[in-house]
């Protein structure tokens, strides 16, 4: 007679058969366990008879006292401008947006060194500390709350508008006169 052998089992089905036994044998003792706590859960406790049977009288109310602590709801770190006692409501505030061409630029901080008129178009030229030069158009945003209103034959208007923490707007004017060749 012959001798039959096993056939032999790959190495992925070895591993299968490995998890799938592994996972039965947990399950069963998942589900001993369960069933346990099902047994034990029907029961009430002692504890919990006596919670049952106790007074609402004899329960104490809880009650929080706020005295020398500090509020739970407001952060631990503040800003100092968002303090409202310490702000001032006449002080200027400015608006946190970029600032781009002439913007960067306070009108004190610039010369005007050529005023030109060609038809209906007026255009100044102004210099920087460095003596780059820039070109001004009516309507033109310079500094932070400037804009270039309007263009004369010898200087440049300037209106800023401000406004303060209060509400209020501030409105000035600043002038830039064309100096003659000599004058400082």
């Amino acid at each position: 007679m012959k001798k039959r052998s096993l056939p032999s089992l790959s190495l992925t089905t070895s591993r299968f058969l490995f998890y799938y036994g592994t996972v039965l044998f947990f399950s069963f003792f998942l589900y001993a366990s369960v069933e346990c706590r099902a047994a034990d859960v029907s029961q009430p406790s002692a504890a919990a008879q006596d919670a049952e049977t106790a007074k609402p009288s004899q329960a104490k109310p809880f009650n929080y006292i706020i005295t020398n602590r500090p509020d739970p709801f407001l952060p631990f770190i503040t800003d100092k401008t968002t303090d409202q006692e310490t702000e001032d409501p006449d002080e200027i505030i400015d608006k946190d947006e970029p600032l781009t061409g002439m913007q960067r630029f306070e009108p004190a901080q610039l010369n005007l060194v050529a005023l030109m008129e060609t038809g209906n178009y007026k255009f100044a030229m102004v210099q920087d500390s460095t003596g780059r030069g820039y070109v001004l158009t009516e309507g033109t945003k310079i500094g932070r709350r400037g804009t270039v209103k309007a263009i004369a034959p010898n200087k440049v208007l300037i209106e800023e508008l401000a406004e303060t923490r209060g509400g209020k707007k501030i409105l000035s004017y600043i002038d830039m006169v064309l100096k003659k060749e000599g004058e400082k």
